[in-house]
């Protein structure tokens, strides 16, 4: 789930000019952005987050070795250049050299060596663990060289570098045992304070190496919900925001200060079921429940028409035509016949959860699908949690459904290969493999010829539908919102908040 998007910020500039019989002037004040978000951080470690109101909040301290730009790119992050070897089993990193921990230390091959070994030791918890296991050691020769070699070619290792999940942390903080506890990167902001559901206060990092950063801070209040964040957008009190809510945010182009950017984003909100839970995991069932689900109605119900139904491939190069996909078209007779079928012609009850805020829309959802399940004898009772006890039920796989907003990625098996391979470190929240998703799943791994990785994954998006561990919905819109003396943010597919490094306001 990850990382999956609900965030909403608060920003502004305090200007002083001088008033008077003289008209002395006075000198401008720093610039700070107001910021306002209604769901805050749940944690510090960015190997161990997954919810998106984390990661927005991280993305903006911590720093990967490499990143994603608007267009799906890999650019620079703590390293300046890249390159794998001939067979593919050597990646090597040149790291930039000026590049500086907040707390004034270099950046050095140690540091991103320590990282990756925290990552890859299971005693730590990391929900990208799985996406590096084909490193076997790294070497360090060099102050500013990194030399990852790995058992196998393994193509979208590059792209799994990109994420939050693999920021690059002080090796001497990871020995103090303090990560999670302070915020130390080498981003584009400091962590100065943290007063949970309340406020950060996030000043610019004068020794970025990534350049100049537009602001001289973030000042991030939580307020309570997206219809508060626009009251504040309207009074002047924010100058920027990221809203998720399709109602809220639709209601921006109406107001003449205000301007709205809409952007498609990677990650998909989902159903997902608990194939480890009787009656579902039967077939028969997991299929009734898909062939049941009318997709288009959700979206249209929840999220106001603001999305695109979805399989379970989001990124453009990949993403096929949905229509295709099992059961797609809404078939109630067939999904009767199914659970007629499964030994279910007069239903079951369960339970779905929920969180609150992240998605706003995941309480509609929940009430949508409930009622589209009930006509084949479906009982559903919603759960509604607050996000982080939402979190903790949810990475322990302690549910029979659950309404979820999961994060995307530029490459498919960094995206699943977690849920949906042998090895896959949230397979307890998946609860369902077979051999065919493995046997896909590592063949697109290793296959280096771009049309073969495209069918592999075809075939692989496919037979997921058919099996229906889950039930894929839609992709929707990331939403910006600010004053039109903010300018410079890029916004990107990924949901990512970095942009924000390049802001000003004029």
């Amino acid at each position: 789930m990850q990382a999956h998007f609900v965030r909403k910020l608060i920003s502004g500039v305090v200007l002083a000019a001088g008033f008077g019989m003289a008209a002395v002037a006075m000198p401008a004040q720093a610039a700070t952005l107001r910021m306002a978000w209604s769901q805050d951080a749940t944690g510090l470690d960015p190997h161990k987050q997954t919810a998106f109101s984390s990661i927005r909040l991280l993305e903006l301290i911590y720093e990967p070795l490499v990143r994603l730009d608007g267009n799906l790119q890999i650019v620079p992050g703590v390293a300046e250049s890249w390159q794998f070897s001939p067979d593919g089993k050597q990646l090597t990193f040149k790291l930039k050299a000026k590049g500086k921990f907040q707390n004034g230390a270099p950046v050095t091959s140690a540091d991103v060596k320590a990282s990756f070994q925290r990552i890859l030791d299971q005693a730590t918890g990391a929900v990208a663990r799985a996406n590096f296991l084909s490193i076997a050691s790294i070497d360090t020769p060099d102050a500013t060289t990194v030399v990852f070699n790995l058992s196998q070619p393994d193509v979208p290792l590059l792209t799994a570098m990109t994420s939050l999940n693999a920021a690059v942390v002080p090796a001497s903080e990871i020995a103090a045992g303090t990560i999670g506890t302070k915020a130390i990167g080498s981003g584009p902001f400091k962590l100065d304070s943290w007063v949970p559901n309340s406020k950060e206060v996030l000043s610019a990092n004068k020794d970025w190496a990534g350049g100049t950063i537009g602001v001289d801070g973030i000042n991030i209040s939580v307020l309570p919900d997206e219809t508060a964040i626009l009251a504040s957008l309207r009074t002047g009190q924010t100058d920027f925001a990221l809203l998720n809510d399709p109602l809220v945010a639709t209601l921006v182009p109406k107001e003449p200060k205000l301007q709205l950017t809409r952007t498609p984003v990677l990650s998909y909100n989902v159903l997902q079921l608990n194939p480890s839970r009787k009656p579902m995991d039967q077939l028969a069932v997991r299929q009734a429940i898909s062939c049941a689900i009318d997709r288009k109605d959700v979206m249209d119900t929840a999220a106001l028409g603001e999305g695109k139904v979805t399989g379970p491939l989001t990124m453009p190069l990949y993403a096929t035509d949905p229509s295709q996909l099992f059961c797609y078209k809404r078939d109630v007779a067939k999904a009767k016949k199914l659970m007629a079928d499964a030994g279910f012609a007069n239903g079951f009850s369960a339970t779905v959860i929920a969180a609150t805020g992240e998605p706003p829309t995941a309480t509609a959802e929940a009430q949508v699908i409930q009622s589209q399940l009930a006509e084949i004898g479906i009982k559903l009772d919603i759960k509604v949690m607050e996000l982080n006890v939402y979190v903790d039920t949810w990475l322990k796989g302690n549910f029979d459904m659950a309404v979820a907003l999961n994060g995307g990625s530029a490459d498919p098996y960094s995206m699943y290969n977690r849920y949906w391979t042998k090895t896959g470190n949230l397979q307890k929240v998946a609860n369902y493999i077979d051999d065919t998703l493995d046997g896909l799943m590592q063949k697109g791994r290793a296959e280096t010829d771009p049309a073969k990785r495209k069918a592999i994954f075809a075939d692989f998006e496919k037979h997921i539908a058919e099996v229906s561990p889950w039930i894929w919905l839609y992709t929707a819109y990331g939403y910006t919102a600010e004053q039109k003396n903010v300018e410079g943010f890029v916004p990107t597919p990924t949901g990512s908040l970095f942009g924000l490094s390049k802001v000003s306001i004029k």
